[in-house]
């Protein structure tokens, strides 16, 4: 009796000391709120004409899972295969070209590039690099921070002290369909609660001119057949707003998807019908991550 009962006690005692081991770096749910499987995500996923990852920037599951599902897209989607970014402004697209050809060593292009992210070298060289090995195009898609800044201080009212040549790094369908009503704007003001500052309306328009640019590169060297797959920050493609928003009002008619990133405590707070609509699939990640240098 006393074997069985030290047996059952040692049983017990590994299977909580197990369990208290049991911390995943991340999980993996459908809009539903179900566990979803890599494998199948990659498949549903590769089916869509773009899909938009929105990150977490500092966040390094973030970062291995979008060199991962890189992988994975290649081996469906082959050369038909192709990527945007938030982390490269448009202007260093030919530089980008260049790299990309092995017209010289990245130490040769790093001083050209502008406004390189400081965590470059941890989390995006990766990506640009699978780019240049596998000879797939990688887009810079986002505003010089240059305009953004003008469009943060004067308003629409900067456009119209821009050059030809500078307009082109800039949405043209900013002034068209902007609207500061749309849910990703409109909650910036929200989020102000009772001090909404006065320039409010330049604060929505600088941060459009971010989506509306990043969705006009990505329409721009879409070609039937293509599999776009874009990094952003997750609020630039959170329940279809931001880039998706501003590409289903250019382009209607495209099968595009996301997948996004949330912090367990951010999951747990979730709705039911905010879970349904976030994005597509959603990893969630643990709130105590150690997160790379930004």
């Amino acid at each position: 009796m006393k074997q069985f009962i030290l047996t059952a006690f040692m049983c017990f005692a590994f299977a909580s000391l197990t369990m208290g081991q049991n911390k995943p770096a991340y999980q993996l749910f459908k809009n539903n709120g179900k566990a979803a499987n890599y494998d199948k995500m990659i498949t549903d996923l590769a089916q869509s004409d773009m899909v938009f990852f929105g990150e977490y920037h500092n966040n390094p599951i973030s970062h291995w899972l979008q060199l991962e599902m890189s992988k994975s897209f290649f081996d469906v989607k082959g050369d038909k295969l192709f990527f945007g970014s938030e982390m490269f402004e448009n202007g260093n697209q030919l530089v980008l070209n260049e790299y990309l050809l092995d017209f010289y060593p990245e130490d040769k292009m790093l001083p050209e590039i502008t406004q390189l992210w400081s965590n470059y070298k941890t989390d995006y060289k990766p990506l640009l690099d699978f780019a240049k090995e596998n000879n797939l195009r990688f887009i810079a898609t986002n505003i010089p921070r240059r305009y953004a800044s003008m469009l943060y201080k004067n308003g629409m009212e900067a456009l119209k002290e821009l050059s030809p040549e500078a307009r082109a790094m800039i949405g043209p369908d900013l002034e068209t369909y902007f609207d500061p009503t749309e849910k990703a704007y409109a909650e910036m003001a929200d989020n102000m609660g009772g001090h909404i500052p006065p320039n409010m309306l330049n604060i929505q328009i600088s941060q459009a001119s971010k989506d509306a640019t990043m969705a006009h590169f990505s329409l721009k060297n879409f070609n039937p057949g293509d599999f776009l797959f874009h990094f952003e920050g997750s609020y630039h493609s959170n329940y279809n707003q931001g880039i998706i928003w501003w590409i289903n009002k250019i382009q209607p008619g495209l099968n595009i998807k996301s997948i996004t990133t949330v912090t367990e405590s951010e999951w747990e707070e979730l709705t039911k019908e905010e879970k349904a609509e976030i994005a597509n699939y959603i990893i969630v990640v643990a709130d105590n991550m150690t997160q790379t240098k930004g």
